[in-house]
C-alpha cells in the first residue's frame, strides 16, 4: 500500500487532469475494458446468476491484478513514479469534465428547442429511450442523471482511490461499468446481471452518502435549499428502487428545488419511479445550476480526502 499522502497526490493530480483533459472520444481504456467484457459476454453468458457472477468475478480480478502491477511497477520509481500510477489511474476513472460538458450541451439544446439533437445526446448521459421524451422529460432524464453520476463517475472514484490507489480504482470503474452493461432488469440480464447490480450497490454505497451530504453542503453555493436536500433525501431516498441513485437524485431534488422521478422508459421496458422532491417540474437553467452543483460536490469530495489524508500519518 502507498503512504497516504503519496496515494493523495496522486489522486488530486488526477483530479485535476480531468477538469483540465475530458474524456478522449476514442480509445478511452474504459471503452475498451467495455469491448472486452462484451466480447468475453460471448462466452460467459448463461440465463443465472452463477454465470454472470463469474463474468465480473474474471473481468473485476483481471482489472484488480492488473492495478497491483501497475503500482508495484510504478513503485520502484520511488514517489514520483507512484504519483504518476495514482494520477493516470484516477483520471482514467473519472468522468466530471465529460458528464459536465454533456450536461451543459443537453441544456444548450433544450434551451434552443432542438429536441431532436437532444434526443441524440441523451444516450451519452443515460441509458433511457429518449424517442418518446418531449423538452421537459429529456430536461428531467439528463438532471437524474447527472446527479446519479455525480457519485458514480466523480465522488466514488475519487473516493476508491483515495483509499485504495490504483488497484482499488481500477477495479471500481471496472465494476462501475459492468453495472452499466448487464446490471439492468432487462428479461436478457435479470439474472445473468444480477452480481454486476449488487457489487455495485455495496461499491458506491458509502460515495452516494457522501455526495448527498456534500450537495447538501455546497446547496447554497447554486440558490438552492440545504434543508430542502436533507429533507428529500431523508423522505424520498428510500422509495427509489435504487438504494444509491435515490439518495443522490433525492438530495439534488431538494436542493434545487424540483420534482423528480415519475415515468421512465428504458429500451427494455417502463419503470414508475417515485417522486423525488416536492417542487416544480425541472427546467433547462435547473440542468445547468445541476451541472455547478456537481462541479462544486467533486470538489468538494476531493478537499474533503485531502484533508483526512493529511491529519493521517504519512
Amino acid at each position: 500500500m502507498l503512504p497516504t499522502r503519496t496515494r493523495m497526490a496522486g489522486v488530486v493530480a488526477g483530479y485535476l487532469a480531468d477538469v483540465a483533459v475530458a474524456d478522449p472520444q476514442k480509445g478511452h481504456p474504459v471503452a475498451l475494458f467495455g469491448r472486452a467484457a462484451a466480447e468475453l459476454e460471448r462466452l460467459t453468458y448463461r440465463d443465472d446468476r452463477l454465470a454472470g457472477a463469474t463474468h465480473v468475478g474474471l473481468l473485476v480480478g483481471t482489472v484488480s491484478l492488473l492495478g497491483v502491477a501497475v503500482q508495484r511497477a510504478a513503485g520502484r520509481g520511488g514517489r514520483p513514479g507512484s504519483i504518476a500510477a495514482t494520477a493516470a489511474a484516477t483520471w482514467v476513472a473519472l468522468g466530471g469534465t465529460s458528464l459536465a460538458r454533456t450536461g451543459l450541451r443537453m441544456a444548450e439544446l433544450l434551451e434552443r428547442g432542438d429536441v431532436e439533437a437532444a434526443r441524440r445526446l441523451l444516450p451519452s448521459l443515460c441509458g433511457r429511450d429518449p424517442a418518446h421524451l418531449d423538452g421537459a422529460g429529456l430536461t428531467r432524464a439528463a438532471l437524474e442523471s447527472v446527479a446519479e453520476n455525480t457519485s458514480d463517475a466523480q465522488v466514488a472514484p475519487v473516493l476508491w482511490a483515495a483509499a485504495g490507489g490504483v488497484p482499488a480504482v481500477l477495479a471500481y470503474r471496472a465494476i462501475n461499468t459492468l453495472d452499466s452493461m448487464v446490471g439492468h432488469r432487462s428479461p436478457r440480464y435479470l439474472r445473468f446481471g444480477w452480481a454486476a447490480a449488487r457489487l455495485d450497490d455495496t461499491a458506491n454505497y458509502l460515495a452516494a452518502r457522501a455526495t448527498a451530504a456534500l450537495v447538501v453542503a455546497a446547496a447554497p453555493l447554486v440558490g438552492g435549499s440545504a434543508s430542502g436536500a436533507v429533507r428529500a433525501w431523508r423522505r424520498d431516498a428510500g422509495d427509489h428502487p435504487s438504494p444509491n441513485a435515490g439518495v443522490v437524485e433525492a438530495a439534488f431534488a431538494g436542493a434545487l428545488g424540483v420534482r423528480l422521478g415519475g415515468p421512465t422508459r428504458y429500451r427494455h421496458g417502463l419503470q414508475i419511479r417515485p417522486t423525488l422532491g416536492d417542487g416544480r417540474a425541472p427546467q433547462e437553467k435547473d440542468l445547468r445550476r445541476a451541472v455547478t452543483l456537481s462541479r462544486l460536490v467533486q470538489a468538494g469530495a476531493v478537499a474533503g480526502a485531502w484533508v483526512l489524508a493529511y491529519r493521517r500519518r504519512p
